[in-house]
């Protein structure tokens, strides 16, 4: 059977006329365009670049804060452990030294009567020897005698024994030392015993 007899028969186009395009023609070409994919949002590199600078300062400001930080409370550390250790020596001297005190009353008491001439003039003259170089011990760790004579009775400095009339002084004067004190910086190592004026 003919196309003309089907009933198919398709428009002749006639010479210089464009075939007529198919309605599904432009819609495929709208769904071509709609695939398309969307350029992406352009950022200037110079913002990029700010923004990880700032990252970048924040930080190291951190880190140098920490270190800071850590810097101070190491030498705080380390200033506490010297303190500690001066302050432990003092008081181990202190109390080392404190026990020779009594032996340097002992041998201040023996040279007061101390004999002139003779074999005892020779003795004596050792026993100073050794006195002195105990004062010398004294004085190298720092050992100072408490001054009390004429002074005014101070009860951190002095220990007061007796209060007693007296005309010549004030009242609170320190009339007689009947014991030298001795004090080391700021420690006390004995106070001076004394007789006070009332």
């Amino acid at each position: 059977m003919s196309d003309q007899e089907s009933g198919n028969e398709k428009p002749q186009v006639e010479d210089g006329e464009e075939e007529p395009q198919t309605s599904a023609e432009p819609e495929q070409a709208e769904a071509r365009s709609s695939e398309t994919p969307e350029e992406p949002e352009f950022v200037p590199s110079e913002i990029v670049l700010q923004h990880e600078l700032d990252q970048a300062k924040e930080q190291a400001h951190e880190y140098l804060e920490g270190w800071q930080r850590s810097r101070a409370e190491f030498a705080n550390y380390k200033k506490r452990v010297t303190r500690d250790k001066e302050e432990s020596r003092m008081r181990i001297a202190a109390e080392t030294l404190t026990k020779y005190l009594g032996v340097i009353d002992d041998l201040e008491r023996a040279l007061k009567d101390r004999p002139e001439d003779g074999e005892a003039a020779a003795w004596a003259e050792g026993i100073e020897l050794i006195y002195r170089k105990m004062y010398g011990v004294l004085d190298t760790e720092g050992v100072e005698i408490i001054e009390a004579d004429g002074e005014f009775f101070d009860p951190k400095l002095h220990e007061a024994i007796s209060h007693d009339e007296s005309e010549e002084h004030e009242e609170g004067e320190i009339i007689e030392v009947v014991q030298l004190g001795y004090r080391m910086g700021d420690r006390v190592l004995r106070p001076a015993m004394v007789r006070v004026a009332k």
